[in-house]
């Protein structure tokens, strides 16, 4: 029988199991000085010298932190997407078998072209996304269910390997948003199928995932471009984490430097992510009906970076992870000073990494 202290810490390990199955300075005071009488101390005549004068100092340049698109250019990206859940016992539970942890994770390797069509008075640009190379990886409690690299010869009659070629199009705009997803059928009728290989072409070339692939998080608004160094922006963003949740972060956005290379300036921001609580009650609303995410201790690191070429008006790279952990301690009953505590660590991983190759 399971003692009636840790039945409950078991029933939860079961239900988080199942995220595996699916496809994270006080004011310094003035001392007071003493009085001085004059019958104790004659005043001393002190001759100022003269300081040079400091002329203030000079303000920083402006720049605009915006893309440039020109009819025709084509410049070649390698964009990686990953999203990790792993579970890990530690302790005397790992003796049963029934409580195994391990690992779901999936992870895009993208190789595109982007031939601008188009331009409008505004600056936004009609784009020919065209895919070169791919590589996806889907692994379900730490076995591989779908593995495709479109350089191996084995994977040339998957239907994944139909992507290799296809293009669509769509509209950027100068602050790095997809503003809309302009045609994709072709494409998607070439990969029409009920396999998973197919339903998975599939979601790849659904709007969402265009959007998501092409849109650059770390530009700031169209309003808010014109920036010198140290000035900074901010977003939110909500990632899910199954039963464990769904949190928000606000993503801080800092221009560190302008650095002159090879004739071209670069400029290079920082992000540093927070929690916020400005989606607090969507989010309760979400998880109502049980927040898991209570039972554990939680830290977590949220950083990215942009280096934008800003001659061309092009991203030379753009790097956004999330590490988040989860970890819950529950002494056995009866448990010997010698032994070690049940320990149930949980972790997501959320990864954007687009780099320029040509």
């Amino acid at each position: 029988m399971i003692p009636e202290k840790i039945s409950s810490w078991l029933i939860a390990f079961v239900i988080c199991s199942l995220l595996l199955t699916a496809g994270c300075a006080p004011l310094v005071k003035e001392t007071a000085k003493p009085e001085v009488k004059p019958e104790e101390e004659k005043p001393e005549v002190v001759v100022e010298e003269e300081k040079p004068k400091v002329e203030p100092e000079e303000e920083k340049p402006t720049i605009e932190l915006v893309l440039k698109f020109a009819p025709q250019d084509s410049t070649t990206y390698k964009l990686t997407q990953e999203a990790l859940r792993s579970i890990k016992w530690e302790g005397p539970s790992l003796n049963d078998a029934a409580f195994k942890g391990g690992q779901t994770s999936s992870r895009i390797e993208m190789t595109f072209t982007q031939q601008i069509q188009s331009t409008d008075d505004k600056g936004n640009a009609v784009a020919k996304i065209t895919i070169e190379d791919l590589k996806y990886l889907s692994i379900i409690r730490d076995n591989p269910a779908l593995d495709f690299d479109s350089s191996r010869a084995k994977d040339r009659n998957s239907p994944l390997a139909k992507l290799i070629g296809q293009s669509y199009t769509i509209e950027i705009t100068p602050a790095g948003r997809v503003a809309k997803v302009i045609d994709v059928s072709q494409a998607q009728a070439v990969v029409k199928g009920s396999s998973p290989a197919n339903k998975t072409a599939l979601a790849l070339l659904s709007p969402d995932a265009i959007k998501e692939r092409h849109t650059i998080p770390a530009m700031p608004a169209a309003d808010k471009n014109q920036l010198r160094t140290g000035d900074n922006w901010s977003g939110i963003k909500t990632f899910s984490f199954g039963l464990m949740g769904s949190k928000s972060y606000e993503r801080i956005y800092t221009l560190k430097e302008v650095k002159d290379t090879d004739n071209r300036q670069v400029a290079i921001v920082e992000m540093k992510a927070v929690p916020t609580t400005e989606m607090a009650e969507q989010l309760h609303k979400e998880q109502a009906i049980g927040d898991f995410s209570k039972m554990f201790d939680n830290t977590e690191t949220y950083t990215g970076e942009l280096k934008l070429d800003l001659t061309a008006g092009k991203v030379e790279k753009c790097v956004e992870r999330l590490q988040s952990e989860w970890i819950a301690v529950e002494p056995s009953v009866g448990q010997k000073d010698d032994e070690e505590p049940a320990v149930l660590k949980m972790t997501a991983t959320r990864l954007y990494h687009l780099e320029k190759t040509d």
